[in-house]
């Protein structure tokens, strides 16, 4: 319930309010895309909000910017299903040392 929520309220946001300010995210994927897929994929609500506020604060001159993917945990997922399509498949998890990164699917 509470995704839902966050996920329509940064649908909105998306849609609407970043017409009004300057629409120059330093980071790729952008500060309200990073938090939607953390939302989304993090099994954790909390780390996802807490991961996406940090995001925010570095989005700034002091900062880079650049590519940076979402991490998350990867201990929760316990098997994983292979499908025909590619097309069905939203997220690719792509493992690292201290958990995974989150990339989203273009098809």
């Amino acid at each position: 319930m509470i995704r839902k929520i966050l996920s329509e309220s940064l649908k909105f946001y998306q849609k609407y309010l970043t017409l009004l300010g300057f629409g120059s995210c330093r980071y790729y994927p952008t500060c309200s895309e990073y938090a939607k897929w953390q939302i989304q994929t993090n099994p954790n609500i909390i780390k996802a909000l807490f991961s996406s506020l940090l995001r925010i604060l570095r989005c700034n001159q002091f900062f880079d910017g650049g590519i940076d993917y979402p991490k998350i945990s990867c201990k929760h997922f316990s098997a994983i299903q292979v499908s025909n399509r590619v097309s069905n498949i939203k997220f690719w998890y792509v493992p690292e040392s201290d958990g995974c990164k989150v990339i989203k699917n273009i098809y």
